[in-house]
């Protein structure tokens, strides 16, 4: 076998395990749209309900099709409220206000009241004290965030992820599982905060990024065959030219 042919052999392995790399990611990118367009599916179709009890919908545990009905709940606060770090809203970053409420079911139920911005260059700010007295909430249910238990057990009330069964440990009391994130307010909430609203409906740069993948494939495949045709172009162009002629002997 001539190095040549081996030449080719390498680079054709190269090429293929580089294509089905490709080919794999764009794939991979497909399923994210997919995806993507099903929670898009739930938010639409969950959110175009009618506003229902909290108790009718917060029955168990919170999923991610369990989210984005809206509801509405009454109670006062508790008292007891948690500032949740490190988030962003609109290409701002601060921090959200959650509140314990107590129902007039006495359910213990979490209230993101709300996202406060915080000045470039400033900590996160003070939070607003919430309503006084009887209030009536409405806002989409969401599920718990999930990750590390550190960062949803509150310190000084500061925490980096919103959990109820965390914070329910840690205020020793059975909390409904998941929150609500909050559209109204009954009496208002502070103008400080900016409700946290739906997700975007778009379906993200995942097309996109399959395209590109793909695209990759196509120009790997392109330039594997274009390389072997220069090289058979070579060997041919030197064929035609035949051996070289011997030098003249030294006068």
């Amino acid at each position: 076998m001539s190095r040549q042919v081996k030449r080719w052999i390498a680079m054709g392995v190269f090429a293929a395990v580089l294509a089905t790399t490709f080919i794999l990611l764009g794939q991979w990118q497909l399923r994210r749209l997919d995806e993507r367009r099903d929670s898009n599916a739930i938010v639409e179709a969950h959110r175009a309900l009618p506003v229902a009890p909290y108790h009718e919908v917060m029955t168990g545990t919170i999923d991610d099709d369990d989210q984005w009905y809206r509801v509405t709940a009454t109670g006062t606060y508790t008292g007891d409220w948690f500032q949740v770090r490190y988030r962003s809203l609109d290409g701002a970053y601060g921090s959200e206000a959650v509140a314990v409420l107590r129902t007039d079911r006495d359910d213990l139920l979490l209230v993101n009241r709300g996202f406060l911005p915080r000045q470039p260059g400033h900590p996160d700010g003070v939070l607003p004290e919430p309503p006084e007295g009887e209030v009536t909430v409405t806002g989409f249910v969401r599920r718990n965030d999930r990750g590390d238990e550190g960062a949803m057990t509150p310190h000084e009330n500061q925490i980096r992820l919103l959990n109820s069964d965390a914070l329910g440990r840690a205020l020793g009391e059975d909390l409904v599982n998941g929150y609500v994130a909050l559209l109204e307010s009954t009496p208002a909430e502070s103008p400080d905060l900016r409700p946290l609203g739906a997700p975007a409906l778009d379906e993200g740069p995942h097309l996109s990024y399959a395209l590109q993948w793909f695209a990759f494939t196509a120009i790997g495949v392109i330039g594997m065959v274009v390389l072997v045709r220069a090289d058979l172009r070579d060997r041919r162009r030197e064929r035609q030219a035949g051996p070289a002629s011997p030098a003249p002997p030294p006068r």
